[in-house]
């Protein structure tokens, strides 16, 4: 026998060996049984799907649970389930459906509240929305990408002067607890002249979410906004659902052509939402306790916004990043400053001091800022900051006395000018001041009138 009808004869024995193994588990391709939960992991045998994909965990007395595999070992199926478990039984039926996560999209989303599954959460009726996009997005060729050209109004003064956001920029919020940042994204909600406002509140109290809709929001930002709530106590699954469905629907509008504004509350929630699944499932833990899946997950759902092709819509996004015990280093924290085009600190020393919005001006930097600003504006910028860091850098020695007047010139000038600095980046939530008065503020406030530039 030649070498020819050898390896002929190898595939035709590796083909029968297989059609033998099905015929001994014919219901692989059909639906399983529930073998073994730990915490929220189930394990399954018996039927194959792919990852991502849908099962039912169909209980003994009939009732269903959903579960999307998010792994699997040998013959076994890892699933983490959507719901609550309770009642859930040993050797329940696990039915694959067949098909991936899906979002249900169209313009009858605006105005409306809905939780990581899609489903209404507002008690104003089903969504009358027929378009279906995939929760884990479509890639985009970074050379199709329209570059980062033009400004966008959030309607914060500080920001629009100081830190010029971009349409098509993603931006991190880095703040600690109760320093004020559901604040200041409600007021970008509300003064933005983006067409659509996407608000993914992923993991946060469920009490904030009915305060941030009626109280930050209010019936002006809802009308042409969507909120999508998974708060703490839903499942971690429903947690990163909640953050695709916000960025799914946000992708939607952006196809159609419009300006979106994505506001993600916050992005640490959805790490340890993955974190949680990733230990389940039996990945090593590495950084403070973080698996490398949600390293790896971190900048596929970042990377999802910007910009479409040229002449199209734009996802500007801002993503708050919870630095646990004001620790900028947090690894979620650290891991997010790369792949952001930005990040603006808020500072829990000035909110205490009750200055807002807490804007830490020395720790904060817009990437994008130098394409889409001119060189006037640049310049007042640079010497805004450099008034601002010498006060910070002296403010000891001016506060007890020990710098005497007239040592240095430019420390002079930072002491005269301190109170207009801090005042100029103090604003009401009720006011708003868009890009062009806040830009002319600015200039006035370094350049005045009849003086010479200093």
């Amino acid at each position: 026998m030649n070498r020819l009808e050898l390896r002929r004869a190898a595939r035709w024995a590796t083909r029968l060996k297989v059609r033998r193994d099905k015929l001994r588990r014919p219901e692989l391709t059909v639906e399983g049984t529930l073998r073994r939960m730990v915490g929220l992991t189930l394990e399954a045998d018996g039927c194959e799907a792919p990852v991502g994909s849908r099962c039912l965990v169909r209980n003994h007395d009939g009732s269903e649970v959903e579960a999307e595999v998010v792994g699997f070992g040998g013959e076994r199926l890892y699933l983490m389930p959507t719901a609550d478990l309770h009642g859930l039984t040993p050797n329940a039926r696990v039915i694959p459906k067949g098909r991936d996560s899906e979002a249900k999209v169209g313009p009858a989303l605006l105005g409306r509240v809905l939780d990581g599954s899609g489903r209404p959460l507002d008690g104003r009726g089903p969504i009358d929305a027929d378009d279906r996009v995939p929760l884990v997005g479509r890639a985009i060729n970074p050379l199709d990408r329209a570059p980062i050209k033009e400004p966008l109004d959030v309607g914060v003064r500080a920001i629009n002067a100081l830190f010029t956001v971009g349409r098509g920029q993603r931006m991190g919020l880095f703040a600690g607890s109760g320093v004020g940042k559901s604040v200041l994204l409600g007021m970008m909600t509300r003064y933005t002249t983006a067409d659509v406002v996407v608000v993914g509140l992923i993991g946060e109290r469920g009490r904030e979410v009915k305060e941030f809709i009626e109280n930050i929001l209010g019936d002006e930002g809802r009308q042409r906004s969507v909120v999508v709530a998974a708060p703490a106590d839903n499942s971690p699954l429903m947690r990163l659902h909640g953050a695709m469905l916000a960025t799914s629907i946000a992708e939607y509008f952006r196809d159609q052509g419009l300006q979106v504004l994505l506001l993600m509350d916050s992005l640490t929630r959805y790490a340890q939402a993955q974190r949680e699944i990733g230990l389940a499932i039996g990945e090593p833990p590495t950084t403070k306790g973080y698996p490398p899946s949600v390293f790896a997950k971190l900048p596929h759902l970042v990377e999802r916004a910007g910009n479409g092709k040229d002449g199209g819509g734009s996802i500007t996004a801002f993503y708050t990043v919870l630095a646990e015990g004001d620790d900028q280093n947090d690894p979620v924290a650290d891991a997010a400053r790369a792949i952001l085009d930005g990040h603006l600190v808020l500072s829990r020393r000035l909110a205490d001091a009750g200055h807002y919005p807490a804007i830490d001006i020395e720790a904060s930097v817009s990437r994008a800022m130098l394409n889409i600003t001119d060189s006037d504006q640049r310049k007042a910028v640079q010497h805004f900051k450099q008034l601002y860091s010498l006060f910070q850098q002296n403010e000891d020695l001016i506060n007890v006395g020990a710098y005497q007047r007239g040592s240095d010139a430019r420390i002079d000038a930072a002491i005269n000018a301190y109170p207009r600095l801090m005042e100029f980046l103090k604003q009401d939530f009720d006011a708003s001041q868009d890009f062009a008065s806040s830009r002319e503020a600015l200039m006035r406030l370094l350049f005045p009138p009849n003086t010479e530039q200093q």
